[in-house]
């Protein structure tokens, strides 16, 4: 008890710090409509110099690690077969189809643009699936390296803000191309990266656009698991000879799963799964404020502007390949 009561002392400063910054981050969002794990970075950068003093730094180390798990594991909550059947399996085919491909063009494109390949898994991961979330929830999965949280920041600044532009133009591209209101929520649904953005967009269209569009979104939210299922093989293979290697199943990839089939097999109160998808929220949110804390600006600028070049590619190519599909009438 003595153990455990000292380990808390300890890790108070730094997750309060986090937590803090996690609420102003989520004020901001609700009061200013921008992506809240945009503000939680953002702001987290701004106090980076709490990583230098030792009462801070264990606490935001736990955050960065631990609550990002945690978070990872409590988005199974938000998946159950029924939505993933609901629009029958057109729909499901096609995500598929788009999820594989997005990632495979992009961890091509990132090997021809110098990249680590692994960074066009999590930035192809994260523009098929959903954002920021699923940049974090595939990051967490993939091996360690020097530069792996520069890479995630990047991502997910990215992401959410490719994701706010979307939600403005999408639309008025879903009007000019003609599509009826289905078709916009499909094109919505399988295009915008993160939910508030497409439930936003889908709704601005028409209440059968937008709920064509969330379910359609919660089918690319499905795809996490298959992805970081890859993602955790490629971390047992690059284990070096002689160290211990990850588990064939993390405990939050385990946990994951276990959530999703509870809530495919059992009817889950809505006040649960509304409770548990808030803590998943307030989980990664804080984790992200805190990987925000252990990241300088000049880390982000020194990366240049060719992964602004392939997360535009990777988020062209993914609407392109909706609206041939809608034009070929294949859904």
């Amino acid at each position: 008890m003595q153990t455990l009561t000292s380990r808390a002392r300890a890790l108070a400063p730094g997750l309060g710090v986090a937590l803090v910054i996690a609420a102003a981050a989520t004020f901001l969002s609700e009061h200013y409509t921008a992506p809240v794990m945009l503000y939680a970075l953002l702001l987290g950068m701004a106090f980076n110099f709490l990583m230098e003093g030792e009462r801070t730094r264990l606490g935001i180390e736990f955050a960065s690690k631990a609550l990002l798990r945690t978070g990872v594991a409590l988005l199974g909550m938000r998946i159950g077969w029924a939505q993933v059947t609901a629009l029958g399996w057109g729909p499901v085919v096609m995500v598929l189809l788009l999820v594989a491909v997005t990632i495979l063009a992009s961890i091509l494109l990132a090997r021809l643009m110098g990249f680590n390949p692994l960074f066009g898994f999590l930035s192809g991961g994260a523009t098929a699936i959903c954002g920021a979330s699923a940049a974090l929830a595939i990051s967490a999965s993939l091996p360690a390296h020097e530069r792996k949280e520069q890479a995630t920041l990047f991502t997910v600044i990215g992401v959410s803000a490719l994701s706010t532009l979307a939600m403005i133009a999408y639309p008025v591209i879903a009007h000019a191309v003609g599509l009826d209101n289905r078709q916009a929520g499909v094109f919505i649904g399988a295009t915008i990266h993160d939910v508030a953005q497409v439930v936003g967009a889908g709704y601005a269209i028409s209440p059968e656009a937008g709920d064509t569009a969330t379910i359609v979104k919660l089918l690319r939210v499905a795809m996490l698991l298959p992805v970081i299922l890859v993602a955790g093989q490629i971390t047992r293979r690059q284990a070096t000879e002689g160290t211990t290697r990850p588990p064939l199943l993390p405990w939050f990839v385990a946990a994951f799963i276990g959530l999703v089939v509870l809530n495919s097999v059992v009817a889950m109160p809505e006040a649960v799964t509304d409770g548990a998808n808030d803590l998943s929220r307030w989980c990664l949110v804080t984790s992200l404020s805190a990987i925000g804390m252990k990241t300088q600006l000049g880390d982000i600028v020194k990366v240049g502007l060719k992964p602004v070049v392939l997360m535009l590619i990777e988020t062209a190519l993914l609407a392109a390949m909706v609206l041939a599909i809608l034009h070929l009438h294949l859904v």
